[in-house]
């Protein structure tokens, strides 16, 4: 009877585990039955069989329509799946349920979802796309200032489209194969009480007076009070919507490529001169960064001026700039720069035409270089077109006027390179170019042939100068190039004494011009006692020292006052 039993159960045994055997075998590469994808049974298939019936039979639109209900004026956009690279993929989802059971529980059959990639970067311009068209965007509060006083604007409600969500909704769309959904926009009141008025008002008055810089090798953004203000979120931090649309254009601007070192020397000047040059590429999250690190720190501390240098990788060119001459040209060693805007034409002429004449000249070792006998004559027969000169205790037209503007801006690039400076001469008032973007006092005259700027060349090697004049933004750049000895500069801030204010206007009768007629010929200007310091270090040690004074005059305005005849 136990044998019996025994037997009997043996042989239910072996029965089950054949019916077992039987399933698996029958399933090996096949989903197992009771599997769905979005209610389409694929159970029994192979993973093939599996993507051709998913493929038919769940097929994506070509597009999607978003209908706004916007209160007063419903709108519809349509997204193609094309735009947002939206697309099926089949495989993925036969893979992912050919697993269920094998890999994943399984019971009584499951139902999956079918996998639908989306370029997600595409998808958020779509999306933010749509947000901004919203027909009534609230205003948020904002800061301005007018004529020198900081307002309050206070804001106002409208609707906004919540970017999440809309995301949201645009993928389950797809992913459920709708052709059109609803989506309801959210009404924001951003409108501030009187209490935070005077919260925002307190953070913005820390900004008034204020600028914030990003440089790079060759590129400076300066950001004043009025733009700082736009960064300020009333609710408190800053809004980065306002910060991340300038970032690009600075990145764009910023990248370049690496580039190698040209030289070109002919008839004891180089003719064609471009430095080696790193690749440069900004590392954006980190400028982001920075932006708001130096927010908070204008914000939080009395700085007037924050400067950032840009993050940037740099890639380095196949040949450095001494590889290809045997000069000592290898690196910038001292800049100089000034403002021309308000010049007339001529005036513009003349200091391009000079800065050419500068450019591409080498200053030996040891050598005293003279600006004027460099430069040679200054008049109509050398190609100078008359502008105003000071001749005299009065400023009149006369050849080559502009000049000055070169010989201060070579001034201020000697100084900045941390070179002997042998001979300078301070102009006879203060001219107002020269203190566009400087302090009053770095400036320096010529006159041909006797009022001369001189400087000692007392580096290893050769300097090279090189000019840039930028007519459209009124600047001029003089860059000595050279073999930096470690030598450090300094300048200390000018100091001014001894203000005077200018004489009485002057009119002189002036038969020539129509009666009542008014030309003016000359312009007032202050006088000032300005001196300032020069030192030069290195590795610690001053090399040398010097401070240089200017003595301006006050000076008077002219006009010509018309007695002639009316016609």
């Amino acid at each position: 009877m136990v044998n019996k039993t025994l037997v009997v159960a043996l042989l239910i045994v072996i029965a089950a585990l054949s019916g077992t055997l039987v399933f698996f075998a029958f399933f090996y590469n096949k989903v197992y039955p009771g599997i769905y994808v979005e209610g389409v049974h694929i159970g029994g298939k192979s993973t093939k069989a599996a993507t051709e019936k998913l493929t038919q039979e769940l097929v994506l639109p070509d597009k999607v329509v978003i209908r706004m209900n916007y209160k007063d004026s419903p709108l519809e956009f349509e997204i193609p799946l094309s735009s947002i690279e939206a697309a099926a993929d089949y495989e993925e989802t036969v893979s992912m349920a050919f697993e269920v059971g094998r890999d994943t529980p399984w019971e009584n059959g499951k139902n999956l979802t079918l996998v639908v990639r989306f370029n997600d970067e595409k998808l958020a311009e779509q999306v933010n796309l749509i947000a901004a068209q919203s027909p009534s965007l609230p205003v948020m509060p904002s800061l301005l200032v007018n004529q020198g006083v900081l307002e309050f604007v206070q804001g106002e409600a409208g609707t906004v489209v919540d970017t999440r969500i809309l995301k949201n909704t645009i993928t389950e769309a797809v992913k459920n194969r709708k052709r059109a959904v609803e989506f309801e926009p959210q009404i924001l009141d951003p409108s501030l009480n009187s209490v935070e008025q005077l919260a925002f008002l307190e953070r913005g008055k820390k900004f008034l007076s204020k600028s914030l810089s990003l440089t790079s090798d060759s590129h400076e953004f300066t950001y004043k009070s009025a733009e700082l203000l736009k960064f300020l979120n009333p609710n408190g931090g800053y809004y980065f919507d306002s910060i991340n649309p300038s970032i690009p254009d600075i990145a764009d601007r910023v990248k370049t490529p690496p580039a190698n070192p040209v030289f070109t020397f002919e008839n004891g000047r180089v003719q064609e001169f471009s430095p080696a040059k790193d690749g440069l590429e900004v590392v954006v999250p980190d400028l982001k960064q920075k932006l708001v690190d130096a927010l908070v720190e204008l914000e939080n501390t009395e700085v007037d001026m924050v400067s950032v240098e840009i993050p940037v990788t740099r890639t380095a060119p196949d040949f450095a700039t001494e590889d290809v001459n045997d000069l000592g040209i290898k690196e910038l060693i001292g800049v100089g720069k000034s403002s021309f805007r308000g010049s007339i034409p001529s005036r513009i002429y003349n200091v391009s035409l000079a800065a050419s004449r500068l450019n591409g000249v080498l200053i030996e070792p040891g050598e005293v270089f003279s600006f004027v006998k460099t430069l040679g004559d200054i008049s109509s027969l050398t190609g100078y077109k008359q502008a105003y000169v000071i001749q005299g205790n009065q400023t009149i037209l006369g050849d080559g006027g502009g000049v000055c503007q070169v010989s201060t801006t070579f001034f201020r690039a000697a100084l900045n390179a941390g070179l002997p400076i042998v001979e300078r001469h301070a102009h006879s008032y203060r001219v107002g170019y020269y203190e566009q973007d400087s302090p009053p006092g770095i400036d320096a005259t010529i006159y041909h042939p006797t009022v001369d700027i001189k400087i000692k060349n007392d580096t290893p090697g050769h300097i090279l100068i090189q000019t840039f004049v930028d007519t459209k933004n009124a600047t001029l750049r003089f860059e000595f190039y050279g073999t930096s000895d470690g030598r450090v500069s300094t300048i200390s801030k000018p100091a001014v004494s001894a203000v005077t204010p200018p004489p009485e206007d002057l009119y002189v009768n002036d038969p020539t011009l129509p009666t009542g007629e008014i030309k003016q010929v000359d312009y007032k200007a202050w006088g000032a006692k300005v001196n300032f310091n020069y030192k030069v270090e290195r590795n610690g040690e001053v090399i040398f020292e010097d401070t240089y004074f200017s003595n301006y005059r006050p000076w008077q305005a002219k006009y010509l006052r018309g007695t002639g005849p009316t016609n």
